[in-house]
C-alpha cells in the first residue's frame, strides 16, 4: 500500500489496484508458467520499487500513467508469451511479418523516463536542466541492453522451448538492436512531454 505520509495523486492507487487485478487474471493457465514467470520478475521488482519510491516523493498524475503502460503490457505478454499475443490486426493491416506486440512494449519502456526525471527534478539531484533531460534517457539504454543481456542469458540457460519463448526474437537477427531502438525512441517521446510540461508536473 501507499504510505498516507505523501499524498500521491488518486490515479497512483487505482492503476496499482488495476494491475494487481491483470496480474491475477493473468497469471491464470498462462501459455508457459516458465516463461509467464521469468517475464513477470522483473516487472514485480519494478511496481515494488515504484511503491517504495511513492513513500517518500510524491509523483505527478502524468509520472503514474507514464508507468502504468509497460507492468500493463509486459503482464499480458507474460501470460500469451510475447510472440503469441492476438495483436494479429496490427500485423495485417501494416502487412508485418511477425508480431511486433513486443516492439510495442519496449516502447512502453522509455515512458519511464518521464517519472525518472521528475523524481531526480522533486529531489533536487540534478540541477543542470541539460542533464536533467539527458540523464533519464541513458539510464533507458543502459536497462535496455541489461535487460537484453538477461533475455540471452535465460535463452542459453532455461528449457530451450522457454527460452526461445522470453528471447521472443521471432525469427529476426536485429530483434535485440530493434528492441533497444524502441526503448530509446518511447524515452525521447517522454521526455519531449516533459520539456513541455515537467516544470508544472515538478511542482504539482
Amino acid at each position: 500500500m501507499l504510505d498516507t505520509s505523501v499524498r500521491q495523486p488518486p490515479i497512483a492507487r487505482i492503476l496499482l489496484v488495476l494491475y494487481v487485478v491483470l496480474f491475477v487474471v493473468c497469471g491464470i493457465a498462462p501459455h508457459d508458467r516458465a516463461v509467464w514467470v521469468a517475464e513477470n520478475a522483473p516487472i514485480v521488482m519494478l511496481v515494488g520499487i515504484l511503491i517504495w519510491i511513492a513513500r517518500s516523493t510524491r509523483l505527478s498524475t502524468t509520472s503514474w500513467i507514464f508507468c502504468a503502460f509497460l507492468p500493463a503490457l509486459h503482464t499480458i505478454g507474460g501470460h500469451y508469451t510475447f510472440e503469441h499475443v492476438p495483436f494479429d490486426w496490427v500485423t495485417e493491416l501494416f502487412g508485418f511479418e511477425r508480431n511486433h506486440y513486443d516492439r510495442m512494449a519496449h516502447f512502453t519502456v522509455g515512458f519511464l523516463a518521464y517519472p525518472l526525471a521528475e523524481l531526480c527534478a522533486r529531489r533536487e539531484l540534478i540541477r543542470a536542466r541539460w542533464i536533467l533531460m539527458l540523464f533519464p534517457v541513458t539510464v533507458i539504454l543502459s536497462v535496455a541492453a541489461l535487460y537484453e543481456l538477461f533475455e540471452w542469458w535465460y535463452a542459453i540457460s532455461a528449457d530451450p522451448e522457454a527460452g526461445i519463448a522470453v528471447l521472443g526474437s521471432q525469427g529476426d537477427v536485429w530483434d535485440a538492436q530493434k528492441d533497444i531502438l524502441a526503448d530509446w525512441l518511447g524515452a525521447l517521446l517522454a521526455m519531449g512531454v516533459f520539456l513541455v510540461r515537467g516544470r508544472r508536473d515538478e511542482v504539482a
